[in-house]
């Protein structure tokens, strides 16, 4: 093995709603946001074991105008915030405001390679952050999500709901446990 693949960090992609955050239907704006039960202490326990940490999230609510770019902008800025409150960080966010039925045609786009189940936010952030696809995993709550996942030549793993840091611990990826 090579220098450049034992640098190469694991990896958590963690889809944005239903994962991160509830998913009240096209949240794009920062009123609208509440945390799944544990996502700021997942992210955190990531954090602490060194893995790299990203969201790449589908936002058709942009090409069908209920919200532009702007706005999921502020709201992964309060994100950011509210992480940074618990000593908590994402390392890059990847976003898809792209759709078939967009009524904002610069956002349509019949198949675009980066909307989910299309891998290229997964395979984006795999090259960007230096991930070792080995040891990276896409959490999400759809098939569409897993499949993404499986078409970046990583693992998927389905949040059924419930506690997202017991989920990310029960995972078993090295060096990540429960907040005491």
């Amino acid at each position: 093995m090579n220098d450049a693949a034992n640098t190469r960090r694991a990896g958590v992609i963690f889809d944005r709603d239903g994962v991160l955050n509830v998913d009240h239907g096209y949240v794009g704006e920062a009123g609208r946001l509440e945390w799944i039960p544990g996502a700021r202490r997942a992210v955190r326990a990531l954090n602490a074991a060194g893995v790299a940490v990203a969201i790449a999230t589908n936002q058709s609510g942009v090409a069908r105008g209920l919200f532009d770019e702007a706005a999921v902008e502020r709201l992964h800025a309060v994100m950011r915030a509210q992480l940074a409150e618990i000593g908590a960080h994402i390392d890059a966010i990847y976003v898809c405001p792209f759709h078939a039925d967009a009524v904002i045609p610069a956002f349509a786009h019949p198949n675009h390679p980066d909307r989910k189940p299309n891998p290229g936010m997964v395979l984006r952030a795999i090259a960007e952050l230096g991930l070792d696809p080995a040891r990276t995993v896409l959490i999400g709550d759809k098939a569409s999500d897993l499949e993404a996942a499986a078409r970046a030549g990583i693992a998927g793993a389905l949040f059924p709901g419930g506690d997202l840091e017991a989920f990310v611990v029960a995972l078993g990826l090295p060096g990540v446990v429960a907040a005491k």
